[in-house]
């Protein structure tokens, strides 16, 4: 928490303008009045704008100013100074928000940087006391130290916050046993739009002059048209204030959007956690047959009912490959189903009795364990992996069509479960009238749906046919006694159709509600009581003609609707990444992102990477979200204009270029790729920083030290004298706490051919001879910095029966050049090492790389290289170590002689980056557990991830990204074998554990039932 104020004024200096910022003496006043008298970030700044300028909705709006309070106090301040200069504002937790709820103009209060506690947890009353910020997985593990949880899980529970939750009355899986979030709430601290400061609960309703009388005098229609089912959660609840209710203030206030108050402290309630629950998956012909068997589930009083669509599960097993997916029972769609019980044996028969019950022969059953994490995590995944429509392939398996974005806006309309079979069909029914496509999922239980639709945005004429769309599935949806938001509220989706939902005697009870907490229309305007339009042009509000004026004072546009991608000119290719699966466009690429921030979440425990650099420094704009948000705005082209802006350095300077968003964000963002398009573009016909000089060229640069004799020895020696290496590394842009490793004296090419069996050819060999070939390809690192994986890899390929070939030059993949952006340079030595290796993949020859981040530029960025040559078919020929020795017949080893033996044998292992996020690393994990290996696998990144933890100016992110998983692994293990393939991961582990790494190879070699013996 910061101790001193740390305001961000410089915008509003008159000596360093934003052109992009209104300079208004109302802004002025509100910097003033807070300047001296608050610790929290103040910050006007453009970045602080675009981060906050969206949610993970279709939304966008731009606000003014971002402040986040480190207290209540604060909160208070800010809110009163706000509301006596009339500046909208909008409170804000992750901004996983699907409906454009976070988001807005004037002012947004980030709950989550500061105000983030649980304050305390009661055991025996089963409560507990957050800040709005607290993140709900926060809240979780806190009260399961008691054996509770806080009933409702919203799939972002590891991000999302609390007073997000209160904001949307989000619900989750397990709203069908526990309710939604207005249903586990105690008491609210709040401020209204009037400025009072109270404590809403049960029989609360003195707090708010006028609200009896309101309630009083409109019974009827709240009884007759609010809480009608339990997934109702559109408009206000006004059913919670009814005598019959206890005039619950509190439970009314939960999904109001914060456009009445904005919660300051929270008392929740607290469930025990179920004992032992099961998963039965149920397989149905289609989504429809599934929803109309959900009431029969139901009988059995299950925790969790879910709808998960075959095609998401296809999405997975296309981005991770098959064994990703546990085995499902056969269909087009399933229910999943949770139950517990006393103990495992009991949840058992009563899982076996649901599926009895159910109108399906389709069924299996999961134990607590990691197949049913594994299906719970896609269905957590689905808002990602539903971003894009499947990809289509013919029976070639060339792409012929899908991969188009698909957006919310339809997101989580709800209808009764009795109900949701049918209108399923009809909702299927209207999709195709209209040719728009999406992957149905969601809380079936309790008859919520979601899904994400490629509706035409791309064009005026688009995002008016799926205006029309959304009006005629709100008009459906009223058939069926449906609610527009089953829980993440109406915010500028889905509130211009209420309309469509309620009487306009209700909404006329919603406006008077929203007057007498918020007068002057400052709390979320445009939200739910006087909306916005779905799209079009600005709010026209003429009983509030003041506030417009204020409005045009403070921004003009911002009452104006804009859609997250306008219809705006695609960005072209030029020569750069081609973008394969996103159509070559740049602009269509990074709004691939749908927000839902995954990469802010800490993934560790799901054994995944993703986001190493904002786990690091906790900033938005280190995450991946925050990283795509800025590139959007490049690509929109009106906060944020040039390449190289500074704004644009600042949000890519800290990214590691891991890849690991391109694995683990469900939406398969690759930030890597995108940060070396943008230096590409930045930098092209122009003077780079040294170090895409130095270290973007460094096997140019090995390769002379490993060639000229006597190199490497006066580099190694002078690298050692402090004086001589603190001034070469200050001119290489090196960190000068960093070491430089030690290069070695020769190329691995020239060295093997004389000391093992391997042999250099450019011909291919006859397979009639009886040997069985393999292509050894040794990258730069390999090849003049360290060999020893290289040596040993042969080794063991002679020993698994393989005879090794080596190519017959040392040629590089570009890898160091891709990072930097070189990608002109990267595509020429790319294109001439496919080249050579082209003839062996024709002939059947599998190649295997010793590298994994170079073997992995072969598997994915080769591809999207445009490079004229056979690509594809090698790509699909290189294999990693591991990948070739599991493999099958006739790729795979025709013998065991090679398996070693680890029986005992502490492993921490350290999957690069790379390898994890395009290769997988499923096949190492395989092999070392086969050779009995007391398995400790890290997740995350090393930190220094090839370049990026030598420069200058990264070493503390590296450092910290280093202690998220491998220094802490390394020191509580000091006794065993670290092994790494990457040679950045083995450099890391050295100079900051002084520990030794080992590849898998060497690992092998060293511990084999036998020793082999060299052709």
């Amino acid at each position: 928490m910061p101790t001193a104020p740390t305001a961000s004024f410089e915008t509003l200096d008159p000596n360093n303008p934003d052109p992009n910022q209104p300079d208004t003496e109302v802004l002025r006043q509100f910097a003033s009045r807070l300047s001296e008298r608050v610790r929290g970030e103040l910050d006007f700044t453009t970045t602080a704008r675009a981060l906050y300028s969206t949610d993970a909705g279709n939304y966008r709006v731009v606000p003014n100013v971002v402040f986040a309070p480190v207290d209540k106090a604060e909160a208070i301040l800010a809110i009163n100074v706000a509301r006596e200069l009339g500046i909208p504002l909008t409170p804000r937790g992750s901004g996983t928000s699907c409906a454009g709820n976070a988001i807005g103009p004037g002012l947004v209060i980030d709950f989550m940087r500061h105000m983030n506690r649980v304050l305390s947890v009661d055991p025996q009353k089963k409560t507990a006391i957050v800040e709005p910020g607290c993140i709900e997985a926060t809240l979780q593990q806190e009260a399961g130290k008691y054996g509770l949880r806080f009933g409702p899980d919203p799939s972002t529970q590891n991000r999302c916050t609390i007073g997000g939750m209160v904001g949307n009355n989000a619900c989750g899986p397990h709203a069908t046993a526990w309710g939604k979030t207005s249903e586990n709430i105690v008491s609210l601290e709040v401020v209204d739009g009037c400025g009072r400061h109270f404590t809403a609960s049960q029989g609360s309703l003195a707090d708010v002059p006028g609200l009896q009388e309101l309630v009083d005098a409109n019974l009827a229609p709240i009884r007759t048209e609010m809480g009608r089912f339990g997934r109702q959660v559109s408009g206000y609840s006004l059913e919670y204030l009814l005598p019959e209710s206890g005039a619950n203030l509190a439970g009314m206030l939960v999904g109001t959007e914060g456009t009445l108050a904005c919660a300051l402290e929270i008392e929740v309630k607290l469930v025990d956690i179920p004992c032992a629950p099961v998963l039965v998956a149920i397989g149905y012909p289609n989504m429809i047959e599934a929803g109309r068997d959900v009431p029969a589930i139901l009988a059995h009083d299950p925790l969790a009912v879910e709808g998960l669509d075959k095609r998401l599960v296809d999405v997975v097993r296309v981005h991770k490959g098959p064994g990703a997916v546990p085995e499902l029972p056969a269909g087009e769609g399933w229910l999943l189903c949770e139950v517990g019980g006393a103990d495992l044996d009991d949840a058992m028969r009563r899982a076996q009795a649901m599926a009895a019950s159910a109108n399906s022969n389709a069924v299996v059953i999961y134990s607590p364990g990691k197949d049913a994490a594994r299906l719970w995590r896609i269905r957590a995944d689905g808002a990602g992996l539903g971003g894009r429509t499947p990809v289509e392939l013919d029976d070639e398996g060339n792409v012929v069509g899908g991969n188009e974005q698909a957006w919310p806006g339809w997101e989580d309309a709800a209808v009764p479960p009795q109900n949701l079979g049918d209108y399923l069909a009809d909702f299927t029914a209207l999709m195709d009238s209209y040719g728009i496509n999406g992957l149905l999922y969601g809380h079936f239980g309790d008859g919520c749906v979601h899904v994400r639709l490629d509706m035409p945005l791309g064009s005026q004429a688009g995002v008016g046919r799926s205006k029309e769309f959304l009006i005629d599935s709100a008009k459906l949806l009223g058939k069926y006694g449906g609610s527009v938001s089953g829980e993440h509220g109406d915010g500028r989706s889905r509130s211009e159709l209420l309309k469509y939902m309620y009487s306009p005697q209700m909404l006329q009870i919603f406006a008077a509600i929203k007057h007498l907490f918020d007068p002057q229309n400052l709390m979320n305007p445009g939200v739910l009581t006087r909306p916005q339009p779905l799209v079009g042009a600005a709010g026209s509000h003429p009983d509030h003609h003041a506030f417009e004026q204020l409005q045009k004072e403070i921004a003009p546009d911002n009452l104006e609707i804009g859609l997250r991608r306008p219809a705006a000119k695609p960005i072209p290719a030029a020569t750069g990444f081609q973008f394969r699966r996103d159509h070559a466009d740049f602009t269509t690429a990074v709004h691939r992102c749908t927000g839902v921030s995954k990469c802010r979440a800490d993934n560790s425990g799901n054994g995944e990477f993703m986001c190493p650099s904002y786990n690091a420094t906790k900033n938005e704009i280190d995450s991946t979200r925050g990283r795509a948000r800025i590139l959007e705005e490049l690509a929109n082209g009106e906060l944020i204009t040039t390449w190289d802006d500074p704004r644009v350095t600042r949000a890519l300077d800290l990214c590691l270029a891991c890849k690991a968003c391109a694995a683990d964000c469900p939406a398969g963002v690759d930030m890597a790729k995108y940060r070396s398009e943008v230096n590409y573009r930045r930098y092209r016909g122009k003077v780079r920083p040294t170090s895409h000089y130095l270290l973007g060229r460094l096997p140019v640069w090995t390769r002379l030290t490993a060639t000229i004799p006597g190199m490497a020895a006066i580099a190694n020696t002078a690298m050692k004298i402090a004086p001589i290496r603190n001034l070469a590394f200050k001119i290489a842009g090196i960190d000068s706490r960093r070491q430089m490793p030690q290069l070695q004296s020769h190329l691995f090419n020239n060295w093997a051919p004389k000391h093992t069996c391997a042999r250099k050819t450019s011909a291919v060999p006859r397979s009639a001879n009886g040997k069985k070939y393999v292509v050894l390809w040794a990258d730069s690192f390999s090849q003049s910095i360290n060999d020893v994986g290289a040596r040993d890899m042969i080794d063991v390929l002679v020993s698994a029966g393989y005879t090794p070939l080596l190519p017959p030059q040392d040629l590089c993949c570009g890898l160091t050049w891709i990072t930097t952006g070189q990608l002109d340079t990267a595509r020429k030595k790319i294109t001439t090492l496919v080249k050579q290796l082209t003839p062996f993949a024709l002939a059947g020859i599998p190649i295997v790389g010793v590298e994994p981040s170079c073997t992995a530029v072969l598997r994915d960025d080769a591809l999207d290289l445009n490079i004229p040559a056979q690509v594809e078919t090698v790509s699909s020929a290189v294999y990693t170590l591991a990948e070739l020795l599991t493999a099958p017949a006739p790729i795979g080893p025709d013998t065991t002689d090679w398996m070693p033996n680890l029986a005992g044998k502490e492993v921490v292992a350290q999957p690069h980056c790379h390898h994890y996020s395009v290769m997988g690393w499923e096949a190492d994990e395989t092999l070392l557990n086969r050779a009995g290996a007391k398995l400790i696998k890290l997740s995350g990144c090393c930190g220094l991830a090839g370049n990026f933890g030598m420069e200058a100016g990264h070493y503390e992110t590296s450092l910290k990204v280093a202690q998220q998983s491998l220094l802490p692994a390394l020191s509580q293990h000091p006794d065993a074998i670290y092994l790494a393939d990457g040679f950045s991961c083995r450099t890391q582990a050295q100079q900051l554990a002084d520990r030794d790494g080992m590849h898998l190879a060497s690992l092998i070699k060293h511990n084999q039932n036998r020793n082999a013996t060299n052709a």
